[in-house]
């Protein structure tokens, strides 16, 4: 007897589908200057977002990463982000 139940996870069985937001205005070329764009994907702590997590596809991922790079390199962005004691 082989038990076949199928595991029910907390979100129920409809998860909502993220969308590329760069895939769908159709960006080919995330821009290392446009910091307003780049700090939607950057933490309070100045850590990148994940894909899975921002919804991004694998390909604007990766040129999100080297773009918010470069952008910290140049002192567009900051490293880390300030603490207040």
């Amino acid at each position: 007897m082989a038990f076949n139940k199928k595991k029910k996870s907390k979100f129920g069985d409809k998860r909502r589908k993220r969308h590329c937001r760069f895939c769908e205005n159709h960006i080919d070329v995330v821009d290392f200057r446009d910091d307003r764009l780049l700090r939607r994907f950057v933490t309070e702590r100045g850590k990148i977002i994940p894909r899975r997590i921002s919804g991004t596809c694998a390909r604007h991922q990766r040129t999100l990463t080297t773009s918010i790079k470069r952008a910290r390199h140049l002192a567009i962005m900051p490293f880390v982000a300030e603490t207040f004691k």
